[in-house]
């Protein structure tokens, strides 16, 4: 069985083994025509990864546009996460979704199979060791986590015979757990950041437009390859149009200074983007006022 050739856009090795390609194309929140017709787009502007989910239920959309690509099945690297309720982990129930996931992408193997999220009620060794089953079994080359905190990554480690590749986390110039970012750099887990934009946020910020300007990038390049000049970082930006697709992957021509970098570091979230995630005040009245919001008023402050 093939599998892709290390290239320029992959990740360092890690124990002798290629981990994820340093840019990969993200589909959340995107489905059917509109997400085959992305993921094709994708392939054809030279992405080697493609990242999709069982949550997302884009699976089958993601596999006909590999199918119907020009570009060949052993020159792609595939990812999908495996949804983390407890039921879905146990031994034989995730090999059953594992092998669900290959008949929904059309595929015979698997680059990357991840946990997408971690939930305490759930039995970590009976999930490590279907996973490491499906290594075994040829089914899987590696394996991974998403949403994992140090400690549960921990025992992630400590459990599974193959390595943990990567742990798939929200990380951008607003947001980031530095802590976390460090074990995995520390350890040798590719940190794998996803929503590198901000959820479209970072792409209006003015700092990384001044730094973009004098590179001729744009804020969003700027934020993508702050991201990918992070030891063992690699990010998988998401876009639905031709134009932001290529722009995306336009990265590779240029070098952030370190001063870039530190000041990147420093941003600050805008304050609609700040008090909307956890722990903010619009999200502590959200989750408390519930459906007594207006859908009117939940809309302008989402």
């Amino acid at each position: 069985m093939k599998r892709p050739q290390q290239s320029a856009d992959m990740a360092p090795e890690q124990n002798g083994t290629t981990t994820v390609p340093t840019l990969g194309f993200g589909t959340y929140r995107t489905g059917g025509y509109k997400c085959y017709n992305a993921v094709k787009n994708a392939l054809d502007c030279g992405y080697t990864h493609i990242d999709t989910a069982m949550a997302y239920e884009n699976e089958a959309a993601v596999g006909r546009a590999i199918e119907q690509s020009s570009v060949d099945r052993e020159d792609i690297f595939l990812t999908t996460k495996i949804k983390g309720y407890p039921e879905m982990v146990e031994y034989e129930r995730l090999i059953e979704a594992a092998k669900g996931c290959l008949e929904r992408l059309g595929t015979e193997y698997l680059d990357l199979l991840l946990v997408h999220w971690w939930n305490p009620l759930a039995d970590m060794e009976e999930t490590v060791n279907a996973l490491n089953t499906l290594v075994d079994d040829g089914l899987v080359d590696q394996i991974g986590v998403s949403n994992f905190s140090i400690k549960e990554l921990k025992q992630a480690m400590r459990l599974s015979d193959a390595p943990i590749a990567t742990n798939q986390i929200e990380y951008h110039p607003y947001w980031g757990d530095e802590e976390l970012v460090r074990f995995c750099q520390d350890n040798d887990v590719t940190v794998t950041a996803y929503s590198p934009l901000a959820e479209g946020r970072a792409v209006e910020d003015d700092v990384l437009r001044s730094i973009g300007d004098r590179y001729g990038k744009s804020a969003a390049q700027v934020s993508i390859r702050w991201l990918i000049q992070q030891e063992n970082v690699v990010t998988i930006p998401k876009a639905a149009t031709p134009k932001h697709i290529e722009a995306n992957i336009d990265v590779f021509d240029f070098e952030l200074t370190d001063r870039d970098m530190r000041r990147i570091r420093k941003l600050k979230p805008p304050f609609w983007y700040r008090e909307n995630r956890e722990g903010g005040s619009i999200y502590e009245a959200r989750s408390v006022l519930g459906n007594f919001v207006p859908d009117s008023l939940y809309n302008r402050i989402a």
